[in-house]
């Protein structure tokens, strides 16, 4: 009778205790929701002046998690987004000694000026500041903010002349806002080699009548001056049907390369001169881009790309090298880089520049180095033309 009572009482023992244990730890539960409540209750109900002002152990932790989170970055990235030192120092064009490469983030860096590019009523119309829009671009704010007003315009527009005699007609002078240059109009600009002194960019390139009407024609294949014709006889006929160019002036590459069936986009800037307004005026397309952004251009789509002068060694080494594969990436297998006259000094070209474009992959179909003496031979400056080629096979 004892054993069989013992089963029976040792099960009613051990469902009390389970009662008993089940409902202290509801208890601890229910209180512990409670005060975790009532911790977050006082929290958000505490005044907004102790939200608002972070303590010195919040700013502490904040600097070093930005730290760590720096050091988490990979090492490209790093190189890329790093400031580049400009080899011959302040560049007043630039307004500084380095180039931002941009992903966006360098706008915040000019806060004054960011103020001032962003400043405006929305749906009215936007401020006179192209000056103030390219030196942000080149400080490395690439691509500018978007902005919800209206452009400034010519008060009285005229339409470009039709094509194709808008290839080689200056415009009208009421097709550009003038504010932001030197000269006012294009006589100004056709003449400014003659009569004014100083630098600017591409001095010449608005007198369509002058050097521009021959460039590019001559066959001079054993010189630096490549002929549209005996580059496009590199490949099969038809093949070389789009492209871009570097730093284009006036667009005058594009220009002759329309007149033979092939489509080419010129990126420029307006470095004392209404270029963008000029290239568009004649017919073909600007793209307003600096040479530090990345090319806006799917990989393997160009059958060329040229630069004459500006791909030379006033761009940081470390730039350049990410340029030239840039370039390598948007051409597709069998495409031309015609890197016209390059520039540089002394033996920079057989020590310095040469194995940077050897170590790009390209194929060298030519490659002429000549003497640079426009500024005296006294300062020993080198030219290298080159017509280099995307392998056609395991171009990766």
């Amino acid at each position: 009778m004892d054993s069989a009572q013992n089963p029976k009482f040792l099960s009613s023992y051990l469902f009390f205790a389970f009662l008993l244990v089940s409902s202290n730890l509801l208890t601890f539960f229910i209180s512990t929701s409670f005060n975790s409540s009532c911790t977050l209750n006082q929290q958000t109900n505490a005044p907004s002046t102790v939200l608002t002002k972070p303590t010195p152990k919040y700013e502490a932790i904040q600097e070093s998690d930005t730290t760590q989170t720096d050091q988490n970055l990979p090492s490209e990235f790093l190189a890329f987004t790093s400031p580049q030192k400009l080899p011959r120092g302040f560049n007043k064009n630039f307004d500084s000694d380095e180039i931002m490469p941009p992903i966006g983030r360098p706008c915040t860096l000019f806060q004054d000026l960011l103020h001032r590019y962003m400043s405006y009523n929305v749906n009215g119309s936007c401020p006179d500041d192209e000056l103030l829009a390219q030196k942000l671009l080149l400080k490395g704010c690439e691509p500018l903010p978007r902005r919800r007003c209206h452009p400034v315009a010519p008060q009285e527009y005229v339409e470009p002349y039709p094509f194709p005699e808008s290839l080689w007609r200056t415009p009208s002078d009421f097709s550009v806002v003038w504010t932001a240059f030197t000269c006012k109009n294009y006589d100004c600009l056709v003449n400014r080699a003659k009569t004014q002194r100083g630098f600017d960019d591409c001095k010449d390139c608005f007198d369509l009548n002058g050097r521009e009407r021959s460039r590019w024609t001559a066959k001079n294949g054993a010189g630096l001056d490549f002929s549209i014709d005996e580059v496009l006889a590199v490949t099969k006929a038809g093949t070389i049907r789009i492209g871009l160019d570097i730093g284009g002036g006036v667009a005058t590459f594009a220009v002759r390369m329309r007149e033979r069936n092939v489509t080419i986009v010129t990126t420029s800037m307006n470095l004392n001169g209404p270029f963008n307004s000029f290239i568009a005026s004649r017919g073909v397309i600007p793209l307003y881009v600096s040479i530090s952004q990345r090319l806006p251009f799917f990989d393997n789509t160009l059958d060329i790309v040229h630069s004459m002068h500006v791909l030379s060694n006033w761009i940081p080494e470390t730039l350049l090298h990410f340029l030239l594969f840039d370039i390598y990436r948007v051409l597709r297998p069998g495409g031309l880089f015609w890197l016209d006259h390059f520039f540089c000094v002394g033996e920079q070209l057989e020590k310095q520049y040469a194995p940077l474009i050897d170590s790009i992959g390209f194929n060298k179909v030519k490659w002429i180095v000549g003497r640079k003496l426009d500024r005296g031979p006294e300062l020993n400056e080198m030219y290298l033309s080159a017509l280099l080629m995307k392998p056609l096979k395991n171009s990766w």
